[in-house]
């Protein structure tokens, strides 16, 4: 069972070059016809569909729907890439597609789409000045942070039996998984936490008043601690929004500096800025790229299909982090009558700069299913609707 789900783990996670090129290989066989899912809404109002590389299904169209609202149904079939590129998904409002390392996606000209990576990692460097890591907060946060510290009498644990793993396994990661999830929840299944993490990494605890209140299961690879599985003791709402969560970053960051590690990966999220990990972790300054592992090389293109008001209130509420050669641009999406979500903040290393679309002139000749509600005539902001490119 221990090699079995070391070899799982590390074809999905591995950055050994060999294992990437045979994934990419293996993803290519695997998509000659490429699986369409179309998510119908329970009120009605934007159906989505994914297409393309079967992660998809469970990073993507999950991220989608969630932002979405309730699904009622989902349809599956196979299709080509040739008739995908012609003629999209005709039920669909919006088509997320994810495309294999080296292949280009290319929709009809003119129409609007968006290229992304597949899949962003977040990825701390480290350095040794010890005062550099809460250095990464802002001035009120590392306030806040250090008040913290002596008010809770706040230590870092190291977890080292089955019996600290069971703990933080049912107590801590399980429940805050559910709590934030529900249904939808993806986690490592039991053993392959166990074998996969716990055995080649390090469990953390952290302790408020001599409580253990917080958990994260670590993978150690050389030179780099990466942080996969995390949860607050049993779920609390309470403690996964207070000052222990970043605490306990802050904390694990500071260990592994001690420790001589080079950096730390605080693993990976979908390309949006609305997604809650990516702001919570983007407090602490990251490095934001495509990881090295097999989602290097891979894009997700989203092509609005048709212009209506709940597809411009999705594009304006989930700004995306765009592919460009020197790095990632986010892009808030507006109109006269949808402000740009700059609360959702972008500013971090990788990540090159801020672009407003507007979407009069980005859905210029999209068809209308209803009525434009809110839509005016066509603005001047130079974005001209064509693909992006990767």
């Amino acid at each position: 069972m221990s090699v079995a789900a070391e070899g799982r783990y590390r074809w999905h996670n591995s950055t050994d070059p060999r294992l990437v090129r045979l994934h990419h290989a293996v993803d290519t066989l695997t998509t000659l016809r490429p699986r369409v899912t179309v998510s119908y809404p329970e009120d009605g109002t934007l159906t989505v569909a994914y297409a393309g590389l079967d992660a998809g299904l469970d990073h993507v169209l999950p991220f989608l729907e969630q932002r979405r609202g309730p699904t009622a149904l989902r349809e599956e079939r196979r299709t080509t890439w040739a008739r995908l590129a012609a003629h999209g998904v005709p039920e669909a409002d919006l088509l997320a597609v994810g495309c294999p390392a080296g292949r280009t996606f290319r929709p009809p000209a003119r129409q609007p789409t968006v290229v992304a990576p597949f899949r962003i990692g977040l990825v701390v460097p480290l350095d040794t000045d010890r005062t550099a890591v809460p250095a990464r907060l802002s001035r009120k946060s590392r306030q806040q942070y250090q008040r913290e510290q002596r008010t809770l009498d706040r230590t870092l644990e190291v977890g080292t039996t089955r019996v600290d793993f069971a703990f933080f396994y049912d107590r801590m990661h399980r429940p805050t998984m559910l709590r934030r999830h529900g249904a939808a929840t993806r986690s490592v299944p039991r053993e392959t936490a166990w074998q996969s993490l716990f055995r080649h990494g390090v469990l953390f605890f952290l302790r408020e008043r001599g409580e253990r209140v917080a958990g994260m299961l670590c993978r150690l690879e050389p030179g780099t601690l990466v942080l996969r599985l995390a949860g607050v003791l049993d779920g609390s709402a309470e403690r996964y929004r207070s000052g222990t969560y970043i605490a306990l970053y802050i904390a694990i960051l500071e260990w592994a500096q001690r420790e001589g590690l080079r950096r730390v990966d605080l693993s990976g999220a979908e390309p949006f800025l609305s997604k809650g990990i990516v702001q919570f972790k983007r407090k602490l300054h990251p490095h934001v790229a495509s990881p090295a592992t097999h989602f290097t090389g891979k894009r997700l293109w989203l092509w609005v299909r048709r212009d209506t008001p709940a597809v411009r209130d999705f594009l304006v509420a989930n700004p995306v982090l765009a592919q460009e050669r020197g790095g990632l641009r986010a892009t808030y999406f507006h109109d006269s009558h949808r402000a740009p979500r700059t609360d959702l903040r972008w500013e971090t290393s990788g990540v090159v700069g801020a672009t407003r679309v507007d979407l009069d002139d980005f859905l210029t000749g999209v068809p209308c299913a209803v009525s434009r509600a809110g839509s005016t005539s066509p603005g001047t902001s130079g974005w001209s609707g064509r693909p992006s490119r990767p």
